[in-house]
């Protein structure tokens, strides 16, 4: 990462040609040294045999699907999950060539040719999907049975098969020609509570389908069970695969997870300094005057706003980093442009660094800061980052 130092003494020819994003009015950085930390610490706790598949579905989380894949990939992740067929031909067109679970429902016969196509791994949920998979796969004379993941329904009451009737949805998926389950899995819905009353009762579920399918003779190849949390809580919940997401982004899905596992954050939000004023007592800033000066104070203007994905909900709650210290964010956040109150650095200039989310100095700000003001969660924080703020890998 560069200082503040360090990004201030790069002339504008310099920056055009050496740092060419730094000609941006915002932007966001990528730590890829970060991102690997986090999948080898993650990878120190997983049972012996137990693979990672890192979660890259929405971009990555905001963070850039491609890069990071690339990235969680060489660090000894095996697998891939998306939430979409193109999210993975994304993938693919990159040149990876891991395994890529789609982890949303598919059907028409349209993205049953993609997934063949490119060679993607799909979600069965139903009876009636997977005999579409199947009939479409005649009717396109699929010379290679494709390898499909059998989801089950424990308790999220999401996508899958109700576990009742799971052992029996299996036995006509064995039996499907041109189909070959390559796992059989389920989700958590609580998995970051400190009560595991509910996440045991899901796997109990999960176990007991399992022993069902023995009995008929049905030994499946690979289970799966654990989000990042239950990933970090407890290892009987590895299986054969974990799925991580949020804590390959060096988040934690809850408080008192931090104590298991070290993780890094790999994203940080950028912005520079369009604009420095005084102003006088008693004035209103930005809409609605949500915010008056009850003093003289300098204000600076920022080149980034909700349209951004700062959410326009923190106004006049966030604070943000220069030089090192946390200066308030004040007044009504607006869709290309945020005010804060650098009075405490009278001599902040036009195009200097802010850093909204991220570490200067001994200061940081992550977006686990942002989610509890919000009553959100971090999730949604590094989700709602758009594209015009271009992606920089940082090594």
């Amino acid at each position: 990462m560069l200082s503040h130092e360090q990004t201030s003494s790069v002339t504008s020819n310099q920056e055009s040609n050496t740092y060419p994003w730094l000609s941006q009015r915002a932007w966001v950085e990528i730590n890829l040294s970060a991102l690997s930390y986090n999948v080898k610490q993650v990878l120190r706790i997983l049972s012996q045999h137990t693979q990672l598949m890192a979660v890259v579905k929405a971009d990555a989380y905001g963070h850039g699907a491609v890069t990071v894949a690339q990235t969680v990939l060489e660090a000894g992740a095996s697998w891939l999950g998306v939430a979409t067929i193109p999210e993975g031909i994304e993938l693919r067109k990159a040149g990876i060539k891991a395994p890529i679970l789609i982890l949303g429902a598919t059907h028409t016969s349209e993205q049953i040719h993609a997934i063949a196509q490119w060679k993607l791994q799909p979600t069965l949920i139903s009876p009636k999907q997977a005999l579409v998979f199947s009939n479409t796969l005649e009717a396109i004379n699929c010379k290679t049975p494709l390898p499909v993941h059998v989801k089950l329904d424990t308790g999220m009451s999401r996508l899958g098969t109700n576990w009742q009737e799971a052992a029996e949805f299996v036995q006509l998926v064995e039996r499907l020609p041109h189909l070959t389950i390559a796992s059989i899995y389920s989700h958590l819905a609580t998995a970051d509570s400190l009560d595991p009353t509910t996440m045991k009762q899901q796997q109990q579920r999960f176990e007991q389908v399992i022993a069902q399918l023995t009995t008929v003779g049905i030994e499946p190849p690979c289970l799966h069970l654990a989000n990042s949390a239950a990933t970090l809580s407890d290892k009987a919940l590895h299986y054969d695969i974990v799925r991580v997401g949020l804590a390959v982004y060096g988040l934690y899905p809850a408080d008192h997870l931090r104590l298991n596992i070290d993780l890094k954050p790999v994203l940080e939000i950028k912005a520079r300094v369009t604009q420095v004023k005084t102003i006088p007592p008693g004035t209103g800033v930005s809409y609605s005057h949500q915010f008056i000066a009850s003093d003289e104070l300098r204000l600076a203007v920022v080149g980034i706003g909700y349209a951004d994905g700062v959410p326009r909900n923190l106004s006049n709650k966030m604070q943000v980093l220069i030089r090192g210290q946390r200066v308030p964010q004040i007044g009504t956040i607006t869709m290309d442009q945020l005010m804060l109150d650098v009075s405490a650095l009278p001599d902040v200039q036009e195009g200097e660094v802010v850093t909204l989310l991220g570490t200067e100095g001994k200061e940081h700000i992550t977006a686990e800061d942002w989610a509890n003001q919000l009553n959100t969660i971090s999730w949604e924080i590094l989700c709602g980052f758009k594209h015009r703020l271009p992606r920089v890998a940082m090594a």
